[in-house]
């Protein structure tokens, strides 16, 4: 790891420990339909940097550009993405696709696929156009799609809250029964830490993250092994029923990207994508959206495209 990489890594880490001691997140999802006071919804459209850009419009397929329509694949990760009690989607990437929508004159059309194995499936057969799922970029997924890189993440453990079997690592879970979702970059962390132990880890692979952390709720698995973004919100808002859950701050593993991905013989939908995204950047409309939710400190300044390689697993 290069000196600057290792400056990017404490600055993430330190970026990250804030989420833990700011403010209580803005949106309760229980009231994503109603936002608080505090949390007061915003007009999207009247954002700045928002607004048809004829330039990247023309940039499009000429498919897209005929169809008027652009089709998103997501699956439930709060405040990413998830159902407010209308049904609706709302999160961040909610908000970023709306945005996206004007800047490039396209209806959304954003589906929950029900599982986040589904989405790489789901860009290539082209069934989707887009990803964004909040999905974790690394190279092997960039052998297979192109990856915009758009916010930052790591990985951290959720057990029940007060964490009464004092796990305190990837070390602490050898034994355990923890639950990841199918097919994820978290479900490999959790193959390579069973590797390593003396007793292996049990895992439970579930499809769905909403029943993920469904298992740890109601102790069917210890503990889960999930994006640190969603499980400081977890913890702040107890979605679900059953027990609390409790993020481990302090465990911050394979600091990186959330990336929302394209088929690699798509270049001109990248770009243009990358190109509105890092317009909302530059005039202040993604960082709005960001600290909506709650998660400013994890806010890029430049959107970068299959960037993965420079934020390495330590």
């Amino acid at each position: 790891m290069t000196s600057i990489q290792v400056m990017q890594t404490r600055w993430l880490a330190t970026t990250l420990m804030a989420l833990v001691v700011a403010a209580p997140l803005v949106i309760s999802p229980s009231r994503a339909a109603e936002p608080t006071p505090a949390a007061a919804a915003i007009d999207i459209a009247k954002l700045p940097g928002v607004v048809l850009t004829p330039k990247l419009a023309d940039a499009l397929p000429a498919s897209l550009k005929s169809s008027g329509v652009l089709k998103v694949a997501t699956d439930l990760t709060p405040p990413i993405s998830f159902h407010a009690d209308d049904g609706g989607l709302v999160g961040i990437d909610a908000d970023l696709a709306e945005a996206i929508g004007i800047i490039l004159g396209l209806k959304i059309e954003m589906t929950d696929v029900g599982a986040g194995a589904a989405i790489v499936p789901a860009i290539l057969s082209k069934r989707f156009d887009i990803s964004m799922s909040g999905i974790n970029d690394d190279p092997e997924l960039e052998k297979q799609v192109d990856v915009i890189d758009y916010m930052y993440d790591a990985t951290t453990i959720m057990t029940i809250k007060d964490n009464p079997l004092g796990i305190r690592g990837m070390a602490d879970l050898c034994g355990k029964r923890v639950a990841v979702p199918v097919g994820t970059f978290q479900a490999r962390l959790v193959d390579a830490a069973s590797a390593r132990c003396s007793t292996p880890i049990e895992i439970l692979s579930i499809p769905k993250m909403p029943d993920v952390l469904q298992a740890v709720r109601t102790g069917r698995a210890d503990a889960t092994v999930n994006g640190y973004a969603t499980s400081v919100y977890t913890t702040q808002n107890q979605i679900g029923k059953g027990k609390g859950l409790e993020a481990l701050a302090d465990v911050r593993l394979a600091v990186g990207y959330l990336g929302m991905l394209t088929a690699k013989d798509n270049p001109q939908l990248r770009d243009a994508v990358t190109a509105a995204l890092q317009q909302m950047v530059d005039a202040g409309a993604y960082g709005s959206i960001m600290t909506r939710w709650g998660l400013g400190p994890l806010a890029v300044t430049t959107v970068k495209v299959n960037d993965a390689a420079s934020m390495p697993v330590e």
